[in-house]
């Protein structure tokens, strides 16, 4: 194996696109939540979500904010069901939420030798159907809580995939060998990826569907 490895040459360098707001023009996950909720419990939940919404005011913790979103609105769903509705969310608003330029970018890196992985916070389960559409070679993003009967408790199986975890989840994902040849980013939460790549892209996409 060892040799097979050599004669294949070293493994090829990551690229990393950020998804909500880089490939996306907004954020997949609160478009998911408002597509599969009905518009009375959306109401109703957004309601209940004030405290939590007051306490993020003062932790400024999006990890936070976002759990108890997942709570309100997918709180004893079934995995199965989850992965079904994120299949039909991805199938009907794909076109309308990925950015045309970023889709060109994506395919123009798909030629070279590289790794594509989208590395984003919202749920994986979500992002999934996108990732396999687009023809990523990975997807690292923030794993949704399951219970021993399987459905979603609300909370998160790992921390939110944001900032410095990013890093994290690439170094875990591909060792110390790991080399990102370019990542994408739109905000904050991607500084430190952005921070380990030879080409750091900050905000380059804009086009709209």
């Amino acid at each position: 194996m060892a040799q097979e490895r050599e004669a294949d040459g070293p493994e090829p360098p990551v690229v990393a696109f950020d998804f909500d707001g880089t490939l996306t023009v907004k954020d997949s996950y609160t478009a998911f939540l408002k597509w599969r909720t009905p518009k009375g419990a959306w109401i109703v939940g957004g309601l209940t979500l004030i405290p939590a919404a007051l306490a993020y005011l003062i932790h400024r913790d999006r990890g936070r904010i976002k759990a108890a979103a997942t709570k309100v609105y997918l709180g004893g769903v079934s995995r199965e069901r989850l992965e079904a509705d994120a299949r039909t969310f991805a199938e009907q608003h794909s076109r309308s939420l990925l950015r045309p330029d970023a889709v060109i970018a994506w395919k123009r890196w798909r030629k070279e030798r590289v790794r594509l992985v989208i590395v984003t916070a919202s749920p994986d389960l979500v992002v999934a159907p996108f990732a396999r559409g687009l023809g990523a070679d990975d997807l690292i993003g923030t794993p949704l809580h399951f219970d021993e009967r399987d459905r979603a408790t609300g909370a998160f199986a790992a921390p939110n995939c944001r900032g410095p975890e990013k890093v994290v989840r690439l170094q875990a994902a591909y060792g110390p060998a790991l080399r990102v040849r370019a990542a994408y980013g739109d905000t904050t939460g991607d500084t430190e990826m952005l921070g380990i790549a030879e080409e750091p892209y900050l905000r380059v996409f804009s086009g709209r569907p």
